[in-house]
């Protein structure tokens, strides 16, 4: 008895009763005083600190008289805090919290690596391999569940989603909850935010993380019959303060500023600066940032973008496009594979996984879309309740996902970040990556050469597996290999070589 009064007179944080794994939640919840509209009226922070660390997060109102604020802690150790705020009843509040180790699965938010490449905070390279599905968390729970069920088999880590509402061609159905309060569909109280609606998209953003998937957040998009596209920038402003309040400590969030910002004739250039601005001077934990262009793309060498989104279906232009924006580049959208009478969402599965292959292999990142329809697919307008993954979600009808699966395992098995390399003549139909002189893979266009002349660093030995990106098989090719050496290659669509450094 008497150790443990020393313990605690010598080390208080010895006994703290609250703690949080590094890079997870720590919610503080506290009661305030009635005002005529809170989510306006009260301005409320935190000061976090450990040490010579020292963050400052805002709060938010999250109805019933319940305000909260969130942190995502990044040093091990024990946090103290003090709340601020123009209401008395809020502020001045202290506390303290240990922040212990990650548990195994937690490799902490995602960041840019090496000008090129993500990486997670513990140094884990992260190989982004995306999907869309715009309105899945506007569904209810029964469809959702589907879909997590979907996404646990592995095929992808992140998700494109939307945060208000979408309206378009097979996503006709009103959403179960709405973002502000008000009367449908426009008559809306743009200062009164409905707190149960970003509950919702929060459990989600919960339940992707649990999966290993990131949260590719859209901030804003032009598919909108309810008038929240065209909102002024008083209200913008006062719609992005409040996700980043409420959304910004989950490790797993992206900022997608819009889907297809071109799109969105109101919001003029300045307007996206202003948001992208407004993100990288108030989030406090700098999310990754990004923009999805429809015609016409953004200009990505803008410094406070941390990656280029892109849509286009010439994912090959990404050894290109890197060497430009010198940043990461994500081809977010090539097209999607399905059969709807749009031409932008009826590839072949071959053709999506060329692209997936084409993109990885010139040293950029490719998404992924289905939007297959099972009642009358030759209909137009199509309308229907139909459920088409890249809408609502619920269950995948393609066939490249098990494909896009295999490339993924087979890129996080390497050696280290993929770079453009160039090791066969220079005439041939090829596309590769490397990784130094230990690691490389080739992938053909779907025309393919009968044999192939590999070029490798004479002063290392080297085995050769051919790949069948299709059939998804991996076979060795017999021998060791170093210098100029020349491999038979199957002639048949979609090959390609893994060469590994042994010796």
């Amino acid at each position: 008895m008497k150790l443990l009064i020393i313990l605690f007179l010598c080390c208080p944080f010895l006994l703290a009763a609250q703690t949080c794994e590094k890079w997870k939640v720590f919610e503080i919840t506290l009661k305030g005083d009635k005002t005529e509209n809170p989510f306006f009226d009260v301005n409320l922070s935190a000061r976090f600190s450990l040490g010579n660390e020292v963050k400052t997060v805002s709060g938010f109102y999250d109805g019933d008289g319940v305000f909260k604020i969130r942190f995502s802690p990044n040093i091990e150790g024990n946090w103290e805090y003090v709340t601020q705020s123009n209401q008395k009843k809020l502020n001045g509040k202290k506390g303290r919290f240990l922040c212990i180790q990650p548990s195994p699965g937690n490799y902490g938010p995602v960041v840019v690596r090496d000008t090129f490449h993500f990486a997670y905070a513990d140094g884990k390279p992260h190989y982004s391999f995306g999907t869309t599905c715009y309105a899945w968390v506007h569904q209810g729970d029964s469809l959702a569940e589907i879909t997590l069920k979907t996404l646990s088999n592995g095929y992808f880590n992140k998700m494109r989603m939307c945060i208000f509402p979408k309206s378009y061609d097979w996503n006709k159905n009103e959403p179960l909850l709405y973002p502000f309060e008000g009367k449908p569909l426009t008559e809306w109280d743009y200062t009164r935010f409905n707190p149960a609606y970003f509950r919702n998209i929060e459990k989600r953003i919960a339940q992707l993380d649990s999966l290993g998937i990131e949260a590719d957040l859209i901030v804003f998009h032009p598919y909108d019959r309810w008038g929240f596209s065209k909102m002024d920038r008083k209200t913008d402003d006062l719609y992005i303060s409040y996700i980043i309040s409420r959304f910004a400590a989950y490790k797993n969030v992206w900022w997608s500023m819009a889907n297809e910002y071109d799109f969105m004739k109101e919001k003029k250039t300045d307007d996206w600066n202003h948001f992208i601005k407004m993100f990288a001077d108030n989030d406090p934990y700098n999310r990754l940032r990004g923009i999805h262009n429809g015609s016409v793309w953004y200009d990505h060498t803008n410094p406070l973008i941390t990656h280029a989104s892109i849509q286009n279906e010439d994912t090959h232009r990404a050894k290109e496009l890197r060497v430009k924006y010198k940043k990461p580049v994500i081809f977010d959208e090539c097209r999607y594979e399905g059969n709807i009478p749009w031409s932008w969402g009826n590839l072949t599965p071959e053709e999506m996984v060329n692209k997936f292959w084409r993109g990885v292999t010139n040293g950029g990142y490719v998404g992924h879309g289905d939007t297959y329809v099972t009642e009358q697919p030759l209909q137009w307008p199509n309308n229907s309740s139909d459920e088409l993954w890249w809408s609502k979600g619920g269950v995948m009808k393609g066939k490249s996902q098990d494909r896009i699966k295999f490339l993924r395992q087979i890129i996080e098995s390497a050696q280290g970040s993929l770079s453009p390399s160039k090791i066969f003549e220079w005439w041939m139909p090829y596309s590769a990556v490397s990784y130094k002189n230990e690691y490389f893979l080739i992938y053909y266009n779907l025309d393919q050469p009968r044999s192939q002349v590999v070029n490798l660093p004479g002063n290392s030995i080297y085995s050769i597996e051919i790949i069948d990106a299709w059939n998804m098989t991996i076979t060795p090719v017999e021998g060791e290999f170093s210098g100029k050496s020349l491999v038979e290659l199957p002639q048949k669509p979609f090959t390609a070589l893994r060469i590994t450094k042994t010796r």
